[in-house]
């Protein structure tokens, strides 16, 4: 661990963040400031504090912060997502080469010819370069709206996410929502009338609705689903409509300016109860770089459609929970979680009772010569929500081959973060592998897009809520009747 005693105030990053989980001393608790990709971040002046780390940290860095006062004020972490050797070739390995000559040289980033920037106007300040390795870095920029742009100039495979400028709760998950998932996971068995709903999940229903959020039939207009696009309110407005039709009460929730809302969906328990399960995926996109167009067939169109075709099948079967029920489209997510982030720190702020939250995020791509996939999250995340996820794969998906990916972090890191108990569903073990990803491509006709994987990962989470939130039938509908539906 590299430490200069003389810095008067230092930025930490500690890997593996879940080693200094959950006795972590008051002086780096009290100065948490998020988890970024796999590490937290603690922002300190007192440096006895590192003797306090646990004996379990030995990976780590400290980097030196000094902010002029007419200088950058808003840091932010920039980090490469987890991509398999194939998609580094060598236009890509420019991407990089570019931008970091731009972090270093305060050059402007030349884009391609016959590419449409998505913000015109007065070209921002250039970041100020505070710490680089080989996949992540944290720049210093004016304010958050130069946070926003500052995601615009990112390589195609690379994410930018704000620090806050004041320390936020850090919030193990209490024992207490562990052993309510582990309970889940004792009592687990195959139900006859769980795979009679999930199976009826209709792929049809599936094309028709990722061909209209990627405007490929020619009926939105979507040109692109990016959080500050006039497209993504196209599609608030459509996924709330259709939400809606499945019997859930939705509201927008709006979280910051100039951002698309959160559609947020709700049924509600048929008893009294304060439990609430809550799945979701982000329908924000993001296009190839400095392209305006970004159809987000795959990232994340699929996890979207998955949510929505869940909503269909509560519909179309009756069915009532035990417990609350919601259904949620994030926007924000690529702009560094922000929606999730602030609907989740609007859940804590209400003490609200998250039995356990699922994030579907790519579910879509099914890499050549391999078996369909379900990835779960190997960093964050709480593993007994992925060991759930993982049994009820094994019973009503048993065609998904289920292991663990580096690929990280979509919006269960949100509520990760805020002391409740989650994961993700991902469509691979292993790295991301769409040559697609963060493309103005991502169509879902095209090679790889695969909605049998999508409407089989669906299946698993919608079954991971029906047996986390207890369902009952319609009086008089059967397994028989359910079948009939399929």
């Amino acid at each position: 661990m590299i430490l200069n005693p003389v810095t008067p105030v230092a930025l930490l990053t500690i890997l593996r963040a879940s080693d200094v989980r959950p006795n972590i001393p008051p002086c780096l608790a009290n100065n948490f400031y998020g988890i970024f990709s796999q590490q937290s971040v603690f922002k300190i002046s007192d440096f006895a504090c590192f003797d306090l780390l646990p004996a379990s940290v030995d990976e780590g860095s400290v980097v030196s912060l000094h902010f002029p006062e007419d200088g950058p004020q808003q840091l932010v972490w920039i980090q490469e997502s987890s991509i398999d050797n194939s998609l580094r070739t060598p236009e890509y390995e420019v991407e990089v080469a570019d931008f970091d000559a731009w972090l270093v040289s305060e050059k402007r980033v030349a884009y391609p010819d016959g590419q449409t920037i998505l913000f015109e106007g007065a070209e921002p300040s250039p970041p100020s370069l505070v710490y680089r390795n080989a996949n992540s870095g944290i720049v210093a920029v004016a304010d958050q709206d130069a946070a926003d742009v500052l995601s615009t100039r990112l390589p195609r495979f690379w994410k930018a996410m704000p620090i806050p400028a004041s320390p936020v709760s850090y919030l193990p998950i209490p024992s207490a929502a562990v052993e309510r998932v582990r309970d889940i996971l004792v009592s687990l068995r195959f139900d006859a009338l769980v795979a009679g709903i999930v199976n009826g999940i209709s792929l049809e229903h599936m094309r028709k609705d990722i061909r209209y959020l990627t405007n490929e039939d020619g009926t939105s207009g979507i040109l692109s689903r990016h959080s500050f696009h006039h497209g993504s309110r196209i599609a608030a407005e459509w996924l709330k409509t259709q939400f809606e039709d499945a019997g859930a009460t939705c509201r927008f929730m709006q979280f910051l300016e100039g951002f698309a809302p959160n559609v947020v969906c709700r049924y509600a328990a048929k008893t009294e109860s304060s439990n609430t399960v809550l799945i979701s995926g982000h329908y924000d996109s993001r296009g190839s770089f400095g392209m305006e167009r970004a159809p987000g067939g795959n990232d994340d169109g699929s996890g979207t459609i998955s949510v929505l075709n869940i909503a269909r099948r509560i519909k179309q079967t009756g069915i009532t929970f035990r417990s609350n029920v919601e259904l949620v489209a994030f926007a924000g997510e690529e702009q560094g979680l922000l929606g999730s982030k602030a609907y989740a720190r609007e859940l804590r702020g209400n003490g609200a009772n998250i039995t356990l939250m699922i994030q579907a995020d790519m579910l879509a791509y099914h890499a050549p010569e391999e078996p369909p996939q379900l990835g779960l999250p190997q960093f964050i995340g709480t593993p007994e929500v992925a060991q759930l996820v993982a049994n009820v794969s094994a019973i009503y998906s048993p065609e998904l081959t289920v292991g663990l990916t580096t690929a990280c972090c979509s919006d269960h890191q949100s509520f990760h973060e805020q002391g409740y108990p989650a994961t993700q569903v991902f469509e691979r073990t292993g790295p991301i592998a769409d040559p697609m990803y963060h493309n103005s491509g991502d169509f879902s006709d095209r090679p790889g897009y695969d909605l049998n994987q999508v409407r089989s990962i669906s299946k698993v989470q919608f079954a991971t809520l029906l047996h986390a939130a207890g369902f009952d039938l319609p009086e008089g509908v059967d397994l028989e009747d359910l079948e009939r539906d399929d």
